[in-house]
């Protein structure tokens, strides 16, 4: 069972990342894509870093583990932050997370298609659902005078990247603690995204408005700190339905914040695209009901 405590802390969770979504594209009217995600992943990373340093975790990978931080960070972070915050750059930010938020579909797939998993009505099912999902917001986006199918394809090969970190994550044998994981990837991903930015984006006049200042101290304390060491905390204990369900909720809020953030009107594409996402991910991530036994 799930405690209050525990409830209250994967409410706040689902709030912060979905409400992060939004905050993204409001910030990118300002800032371009990869100096946004440099700068707020840097930061976040720092707070992270000293904020586990003070909780006496081990912070400093040992020899052989920068292995680990590298390949796992190179998809699970590199990856899927820069094409992601492209297609946030794109699309519509609810869009862009119901997207997003196919990621736990796309592991299950790839599981099957690579690695001997088992095709089951289940995973069938979802695979069915999401690609209905994606094709019914590539259909709204071709036929939208400013329409930008692009991004669907910046949030999909995101995913993709995202999964396969998910996927070798799950797969590695590791020796240091998730949280000293979670920092370097997150210093390994920033440190190339400042690169990235710096060859590819013209450097800002960093003159923000102050509700800009406020979106970026968003991202780098929320978004990349408090709400990750939330998860953190939780991830080890939360049973997997509690974790699915968070999950789907967050488009959710994505969705709907984003009208009241940055004026986004979702349409009915969007609400259904969001309904196939959500039984997607529950026909991969909910456990299945087990029968009982006649007496």
């Amino acid at each position: 069972m799930i405690s209050q405590r525990q409830l209250l802390a994967l409410i706040g969770l689902t709030l912060m990342w979905g409400l992060s979504w939004p905050m993204m594209k409001y910030s990118l009217r300002e800032l371009s894509p990869m100096y946004f995600r440099a700068f707020t992943m840097s930061g976040g990373a720092l707070f992270l870093y000293a904020w586990y340093r003070a909780s006496g975790v081990r912070v400093m990978p040992q020899k052989q583990e920068w292995k680990s931080v590298l390949l796992i960070g190179t998809p699970n972070m590199l990856g899927w932050h820069a094409l992601s915050i492209l297609g946030v750059k794109e699309l519509a930010s609810g869009r862009a997370a119901i997207l997003g938020y196919t990621m736990p579909i796309l592991t299950v797939l790839i599981s099957v298609l690579f690695l001997g998993e088992k095709l089951t009505r289940r995973v069938a099912f979802a695979a069915l659902a999401a690609a209905a999902a994606i094709a019914l917001l590539i259909s709204d986006e071709i036929s939208a005078l400013s329409g930008r199918p692009l991004g669907i394809f910046w949030m999909e090969i995101g995913a993709v990247s995202w999964a396969i970190g998910t996927l070798m994550t799950r797969r590695s044998q590791l020796t240091l603690p998730v949280e000293t994981l979670t920092v370097w990837m997150m210093i390994f991903a920033s440190t190339c995204l400042w690169l990235i930015a710096l060859a590819s984006e013209p450097w800002p006049r960093w003159q923000f408005s102050l509700s800009m200042w406020g979106s970026l101290i968003y991202g780098i304390f929320i978004n990349y700190g408090f709400a990750q060491t939330i998860w953190t905390s939780l991830a080890r204990n939360l049973p997997p339905a509690t974790s699915a369900m968070s999950i789907m909720a967050i488009p959710l809020i994505g969705t709907l914040s984003a009208t009241l953030i940055v004026g986004e009107w979702p349409v009915w594409q969007d609400f259904a695209a969001m309904v196939f996402v959500m039984m997607a991910i529950a026909a991969v991530l909910l456990p299945p009901r087990s029968r009982k036994m006649p007496a």
